[in-house]
């Protein structure tokens, strides 16, 4: 099968940082395996965190890796204890980040945390859904507390950098459980993104927070989402969330951070990793499989759009290097998407 490598920790100014190879096919599969054929794949920040911090793709003894945390493709073989799915059948996931990766054409995945595709997206669109809406929907269901079902319809759901992959996400699903959200932005395209998602506002997220919310007419939040430098704002958290409001974040802090400027109102503070539950075997895996049929359902719906804003092709060293380059610039909106072997 065709693969991209990752060979050690490269930056993408070094055109080595990514190897196109041929290896042997993986499988046949075994026990609740599929082996999909991928047709599409997209990059999300912890493909370049992996990249030069040497996690993830199953990294062996020389360092090599591959890499690839969403992706969209065609069941070829099952495994003996498989019930979900069938050989032809059209799939989405994020896959284990313990795993060699999606930038291959072939790879193996528990079904558990595998979805049947959205019928009415193609297949890059498709790839752009998986890790993002896992995410954004495990942080603001089970980590902060809404309830799935709207019980929680007016309160409000503040998330720090809404244009992003899992912010633009985090958006449209808070919209879909009757939550009032506001997001944070910086340029004139990426707030006009965040309200074309359905954000009610949109705050400038380089001034203060508290200033931002006020000029908007608002006050302090119920639900806080922080989808960028958890350092940086952890200062802001305590004065704009409200008294036993829920704090969660997706990004892991450098520095200690003093949980005491929580403490007098009782706020919660939480991490959300959407790795966790295909990473440690637990027992409730196939709550992403249930969760993946969830958006999907929601997406031929029309009630959620995928976030694709940029495709590249082929997928090959060349077009993810540019990938993660793109990615790491930090000026991402949306998601960027690969397809096409050839």
């Amino acid at each position: 099968m065709k693969a991209v490598i990752s060979p050690r920790a490269l930056p993408t100014s070094d055109a080595g940082c990514f190897v196109d190879a041929t290896l042997p096919d993986p499988g046949p599969p075994t026990g609740r395996d599929l082996l999909v054929r991928v047709a599409a794949v997209s990059v999300n920040p912890v493909d370049t965190k992996a990249r030069m911090q040497r996690f993830g793709g199953a990294t062996g003894r020389g360092g090599e890796a591959i890499l690839g945390w969403d992706a969209a493709g065609t069941v070829e073989a099952v495994g003996s204890e498989v019930t979900l799915f069938r050989p032809g059948d059209a799939v989405y996931y994020a896959g284990n980040i313990g795993r060699p990766g999606s930038n291959a054409e072939l790879q193996l995945v528990d079904e558990r945390i595998v979805g049947a595709k959205p019928r009415s997206l193609d297949w890059p669109d498709a790839a752009a859904v998986p890790l993002t809406a896992i995410t954004a929907y495990e942080a603001i269901v089970e980590r902060l507390g809404v309830d799935p079902e709207a019980v929680d319809r007016g309160k409000t759901l503040l998330v720090v950098a809404g244009a992003g992959g899992v912010g633009s996400m985090a958006i449209q699903i808070g919209r879909l459980l009757g939550l009032e959200v506001i997001a944070t932005a910086s340029r004139t395209e990426s707030a006009d993104w965040c309200r074309a998602l359905g954000a009610s506002a949109v705050i400038d997220h380089c001034a203060p927070l508290a200033e931002g919310l006020k000029a908007a007419g608002l006050g302090e939040v119920d639900c806080l989402l922080l989808c960028a430098d958890t350092d940086a704002y952890w200062p802001q958290l305590a004065e704009v969330i409200k008294p036993q409001g829920a704090i969660c974040s997706i990004v892991a802090n450098q520095a200690p951070v003093d949980l005491k400027t929580l403490m007098r109102k009782s706020a919660r503070f939480t991490w959300e990793s959407m790795f966790a539950r295909a990473n440690y075997g637990t027992p409730d895996m196939i709550e992403q499989h249930r969760l993946l049929g969830r958006v999907a359902a929601w997406i031929d719906a029309g009630r959620l759009r995928g976030t694709a804003s940029e495709r590249l092709s082929p997928i090959n060293a060349e077009t993810l290097r540019a990938a993660h380059a793109r990615v790491e610039s930090g000026r991402m909106i949306g998601k960027i998407v690969l397809s096409s072997w050839n």
